[in-house]
């Protein structure tokens, strides 16, 4: 899928862009490992607060999550001719393009719940199979997507309830923020093709899961860090982050949509109010594992579940 809706791509300043991204884009000595190196994958998770894992789809996976992704992103492009975006220009969420916030109701959304590899990764990365999913998102950016997405967190320190429900750890005393303690919540994001220098790479910044440090701007973020992109990696690699590391998105400047689907569990110890984003049917066609993961995440019997596209979801 390649749409530049509103951005001239042959103009001198994006020339600019590719080339300088061609040849300098991405961490040096990024560690791509294989499914058998679980325990290094613990202590690059720890250490860096992102680890990435080669050959975790197979080839049948990687098509069918690659064309549930198109097909989701056609509906939503279907209601954004402008492609006005709702995380910036050319940028979507498939969550934030849901009315259930998430696509868990999506049959290839469902199928990454059975990859037994993430399983063992997250179970490992939290010491106990008891966490539960959060949801079922990600997000895909189009060509003419040339803007850097500013750096932020997914998961934010206290704030009163009366201004979010998604703020969950609080100390009175002021003395400790959620980067005080274990990671709370994890986000595994899979590839249904590569993530190559000019496509869009998530720009992650190594080390930052624990930081007090404030976050910078675009204005006075230094170019290290605009280049500091998780590249290139296949497709059929995931990639398991904490959400509390500085991360932010990049300019896609190839000729086709880059997709990074997920899934976001919370650990066994940590919650914030999920919403259900699979009807009850569905949620009892998979398997056993699968089902405790889903658990809070599942409508009531006997409730329908509104589904399909959104700008923004309610």
């Amino acid at each position: 899928m390649s749409d530049n809706a509103g951005v001239d791509a042959d103009t001198n300043e994006i020339a600019t862009l590719r080339a300088r991204l061609e040849a300098e884009n991405g961490i040096k000595g990024l560690e791509i490992l294989q499914p058998k190196d679980l325990r290094r994958a613990v202590e690059l998770f720890r250490r860096d607060g992102f680890v990435v894992i080669a050959d975790v789809l197979n080839s049948e996976q990687v098509e069918i999550l690659a064309k549930g992704c198109k097909e989701v992103a056609a509906e939503v492009l279907e209601l954004d001719k402008g492609r006005a975006g709702n995380r910036g220009s050319h940028r979507y969420s498939f969550g934030g393009s849901s009315l259930t916030r998430s696509q868990l109701h999506r049959p290839e959304w469902q199928m990454l719940l059975e990859v037994q590899l993430v399983s063992e990764v997250v179970t490992a990365i939290f010491g106990s199979p008891d966490y539960a999913l959060r949801a079922a998102s990600g997000d895909f950016c189009l060509p003419g997507a040339v803007e850097y997405q500013p750096l932020h967190s997914d998961i934010r320190d206290w704030q009163d309830g009366a201004k979010t429900p998604f703020s969950a750890f609080h100390d009175p005393t002021g003395q400790m923020t959620i980067r005080d303690l274990p990671c709370p919540y994890v986000c595994v994001n899979f590839l249904p093709q590569e993530v190559n220098r000019l496509n869009g790479p998530t720009r992650q910044i190594p080390g930052t899961q624990k930081s007090r440090t404030p976050i910078p701007n675009l204005a006075d973020e230094p170019e290290w860090m605009r280049l500091s992109t998780v590249c290139p990696a296949p497709a059929g690699a995931i990639m398991v982050r904490d959400v509390r590391a500085w991360h932010g998105g990049t300019p896609n400047v190839s000729d086709a949509m880059r997709a990074i689907p997920n899934l976001e569990f919370y650990a066994p110890w940590f919650r914030e109010p999920m919403v259900p984003g699979i009807s009850w049917s569905d949620y009892r066609g998979l398997s056993e594992r699968a089902q405790y993961l889903a658990r809070f995440c599942v409508a009531d019997s006997g409730e329908a579940l509104m589904t399909g596209a959104t700008l923004r979801a309610p």
